[in-house]
């Protein structure tokens, strides 16, 4: 009894103690959450402050304190790292390497026009076609920003994703770096998910301050504002992004996946725009809502008149239809919208003096003068070649050499030789001529008999030549045979492993793992990727082979037409002239490149290797020459799925409803396509329908 007393006695102010120290932790953890939740919501404040009403309360020293405190607590205390923290502002590790993600929604360029003329064409056009007031039709107005375009991803309110626009399909994976754009929202106010339409962009007081140190560090200042801001951001130390204080413009939204609706009620542009800016996104504040092409021209021409004291950099104006109805009513063309415009402001103009002239020599062939300047700075970039693209235009400009010229970035991207000064030529100038030899292969160079282009008549034996059709026909349009970029094909071509496309499938692990940055698992990486290129569509097959004029929608009507590649190969002028769209330029390249012994010849081998799959055209089906539109989600067809099926079946799928419509698909939330195809009074068909069509073609 007294020994379990006694035991009792000793071990009870141990217990407590404990039991005190664990009280104690758990209280001073307590005391950190909150000190740290506390100094996370007052940094917050004075973010909004700063970037979002130009108002802030505080010196820029008072609030880096604030923020190296915030810092020094969270290292402190790891367990309570948070995504949405502004620590996240300042950057992580470096990464080893950006990753590519394809987007949910496809990141497509706006149609550019260049003056009064276009925008007012467009206004019309688009009027027209919705059968409105083109006096009343009201577009929304935005300044269009020079930097790199983003897409962010939120769910549940979290920024969880950003996506550089990259090809339009798939980009580049930067969400720590943007996490440390301060004006970017880590979390939303409310829990939604969508994805975010934005522009970074580069003030030009940061770039001038970032060039003077560059310069001061002995390193190459940047040479425009769109490219600071691209490099910034694709900066694999996030670190380095933060440093470079980039800035986030909102200008779209977007539903979490294709066939949702906005998370927030919005009929209008204008409306996503408030809504964007509601949930903490910084918009284009001059934003505004016209009313036809006089209101358009309005907004541009005062956006030009103050175009030189906005701190950032603009190119243009974008015009978007605020109505979102008839935005989806227009629809899209391939690559751009119909309801949008980029109103770009006049080109740049600068004087330089022809130095030089040189030929490049083309993936086909072809032969590009080039003249060579003296470097001017003109649209932001400095220019120091500028293409002609064939010698009658290098006479109809009457440029020659050591000629004054006036040199203009046409769009603000293009180079290009507006006219010469005769009046400062020298009194003997040398008129250009094309080389009688390719200056790569010295090959013959013959003029094409109806055209303007010169071309080589080395074929693939031209080492200029062979480098661009191998690329060609290893791109992602044609065999998409992923890791063999242009590149590594030098790379294959320098070391002698290749010579012309066949070679590919002659190649090994042991010989690819022998070249520079490939190891054992790249090379059977790649070897796996070259395989599974073998038996290919016949339309990807023919685009593949680089004929002259042959580009994807002429691959797929001559596969559509011929059905085998025996049939192909077997071509005549007058068959291929039957087909629709194939003009006698194209059909005599064919033809030519066909009966070519290297290049006719290397073709047949590859088809007898590769076995390019036939096609069931659906000539004599029910959708044989018909369009069809598509809108809404299916149950069991993805959209590209269909697209496939109404091809497979000799039809051509439209973007838009017109009386030249054969038939819309409708499928779940179908918009306003269905309720124009009503008012047309064109048939309207279900999933089954659909499926049964293309299976009775």
């Amino acid at each position: 009894m007294l020994t379990s007393l006694n035991r009792a006695d000793c071990s009870a102010p141990h217990t407590c103690r404990h039991r005190q120290r664990n009280r104690c932790e758990l209280a001073n953890r307590a005391a950190h959450l909150i000190q740290i939740s506390n100094l996370r919501a007052e940094i917050e404040r004075h973010q909004r402050l700063y970037h979002e009403h130009d108002a802030p309360e505080i010196p820029d020293a008072q609030y880096d304190a604030l923020f190296r405190k915030l810092i020094a607590l969270e290292e402190a205390h790891p367990e309570f790292a948070a995504p949405d923290s502004p620590s996240q502002r300042v950057g992580g590790k470096p990464l080893k390497a950006f990753r590519e993600v394809a987007h949910a929604f496809p990141m497509l360029s706006l149609r550019d026009v260049m003056d009064a003329g276009e925008a007012s064409a467009a206004v019309a056009s688009a009027a027209g076609e919705l059968g409105v007031d083109p006096n009343e039709i009201e577009y929304g107005m935005e300044l269009k920003f020079d930097g790199l375009a983003l897409s962010l991803r939120y769910a549940d309110g979290l920024l969880v994703e950003a996506l550089t626009r990259g090809d339009g399909a798939s980009g580049e994976e930067v969400t720590a770096q943007v996490r440390t754009i301060r004006n970017v929202p880590l979390r939303l106010p409310l829990p939604l998910t969508l994805h975010v339409r934005g522009e970074v962009v580069m003030e030009k007081g940061v770039f001038a301050s970032l060039n003077a140190q560059r310069t001061a560090e002995g390193k190459k200042p940047f040479v425009n504002l769109r490219n600071a801001a691209a490099g910034s951001v694709r900066q694999l130390d996030p670190k380095e992004t933060a440093a470079r204080r980039l800035k986030f413009f909102a200008y779209g939204a977007a539903p979490a996946a294709p066939g949702q609706s906005l998370p927030f009620a919005a009929s209008r542009q204008s409306h996503i725009l408030a809504e964007l800016q509601r949930l903490g996104f910084t918009v284009d504040t001059s934003a505004a809502v016209v009313k036809g092409f006089a209101g358009i021209q309005e907004w541009f021409e005062r956006v030009a008149a103050i175009r030189e004291s906005i701190p950032f950099e603009i190119d243009g104006c974008v015009a978007k239809l605020d109505d979102l109805r008839q935005q989806e009513q227009l629809g899209w063309n391939i690559r751009t919208p119909r309801f949008a415009m980029a109103y770009k402001f006049p080109p740049q103009e600068a004087l330089s003096v022809v130095r030089s002239f040189v030929c490049q020599v083309g993936r086909t062939g072809r032969l590009t003068p080039v003249a060579k300047i003296d470097p001017v700075f003109v649209g932001g970039v400095t220019v120091s070649s500028v293409t002609l693209h064939n010698e009658d235009q290098v006479r109809l400009k009457d440029v020659r050499l050591g000629d004054t010229i006036v040199v203009r970035r046409a769009g603000d991207v293009i180079p290009e030789i507006v006219r010469s000064l005769p009046e400062l030529r020298a009194a003997q100038s040398d008129v250009f001529a094309m080389p009688s030899q390719c200056p790569v292969c010295s090959a013959p160079v013959v003029k094409e008999e109806d055209g303007a282009d010169h071309r080589c008549t080395g074929g693939i034996a031209c080492d200029a030549q062979r480098l661009f059709r191998m690329t060609h026909f290893t791109s992602r349009l044609a065999m998409n045979i992923e890791g063999l970029a242009e590149q590594t094909i030098a790379a294959l071509i320098d070391a002698g492993l290749v010579k012309k496309p066949l070679d590919f499938y002659h190649l090994n692990v042991a010989k690819i793992a022998v070249l520079e940055r490939f190891g054992q698992q790249s090379a059977t990486k790649l070897t796996e990727a070259i395989e599974g290129s073998k038996k290919p569509t016949l339309a990807r097959f023919i685009y593949a082979l680089g004929i002259f004029g042959v580009g994807e929608a002429t691959a797929k009507d001559l596969a559509k037409a011929f059905g085998t590649w025996t049939d192909f190969a077997a071509a005549t002028e007058d068959r291929l002239l039957a087909i629709r769209d194939i003009g006698p330029a194209t059909a005599a390249n064919i033809v030519r490149f066909l009966a070519d012994p290297a290049e006719g010849g290397e073709a047949r081998l590859l088809a007898e290797y590769l076995q390019p799959q036939d096609v069931v055209t659906g000539a004599a089906g029910a959708l044989h020459g018909k369009t069809i539109v598509l809108t809404g989600t299916f149950p069991a067809l993805t959209r590209e799925q269909a697209t496939a099926m109404a091809e497979a079946a000799g039809g051509k799928v439209a973007g838009s409803v017109s009386r030249r419509t054969f038939a819309v698909v409708a499928g779940a939330e179908a918009g306003s396509k269905l309720a124009k195809a009503q008012e047309l009074g064109i048939p309207v068909w279900d999933e089954a329908q659909f499926v049964a069509a293309c299976a009775a073609a």
